[in-house]
């Protein structure tokens, strides 16, 4: 494990050699985080991977984080690694609804599934992606489920119609009203009668 005064050295040193693309650079709980501006993710990633100090050849994630109150309201979030210097790094963009940001899968190969996941589940596009389409839920689906304003029920609703022999999608239907539950255990002294105890009350009343 790298210590902090490690990863602030390389803080540092990628701040020097990237200060038109670093925004700013935290070391925290054993942890090197560096923002960078969205236009200038590929040339950092790129050096990153190619820098002696840093050969960061591995990205092990790429994942989006929903921050809806915010203008430019999801993080896009690269952690990559080195073996050759056993380091980890951190590394985030921001963006918005409407603003593409670009693919990477030219610096890493690994970042297509990755970013295939990070548009069907946050809806954030990327631009110069080769494949960008769904990946974890149906292409017919409707919205982006990790996104903090998209309903629990969902939109719609997917079965298989005998009638069309086809599968329909069709707007979501709650079988029943949503219900309040207390949580206290019966043998806690509940004021009400369970379902079924009334019939003990009954057998109890004959003898």
């Amino acid at each position: 494990m790298s210590s902090d005064a490690e990863l602030k050295n390389l803080g540092v040193h990628v701040l020097g050699k990237n200060s038109n693309s670093v925004i700013d650079y935290k070391v925290a709980y054993n942890e090197l985080t560096v923002n960078v501006r969205r236009d200038k993710i590929i040339s950092f990633l790129t050096f990153l991977r190619d820098d002696v100090n840093c050969k960061f050849i591995q990205l092990v994630d790429l994942c989006g984080v929903d921050y809806p109150e915010r203008e430019e309201r999801f993080d896009v979030v690269y952690h990559l690694l080195s073996m050759h210097h056993n380091k980890r790094i951190r590394v985030k963009i921001t963006t918005d609804e409407g603003t593409t940001i670009p693919s990477v899968c030219g610096v890493f190969p690994s970042a297509n599934w990755y970013e295939r996941e990070a548009w069907d589940m946050f809806g954030v596009m990327f631009d110069g992606h080769p494949d960008l389409r769904r990946l974890l839920s149906d292409y017919g689906f409707q919205g982006h489920p990790l996104r903090k304003d998209f309903p629990l029920t969902g939109y719609v609703e997917v079965r298989y119609s005998e009638e069309e022999k086809r599968v329909v999608y069709e707007p979501v239907k709650l079988a029943q009203e949503f219900r309040t539950f207390d949580f206290m255990s019966p043998w806690e002294g509940a004021k009400y009668i369970l379902p079924g105890d009334e019939k003990a009350d009954k057998e109890g009343k004959k003898d």
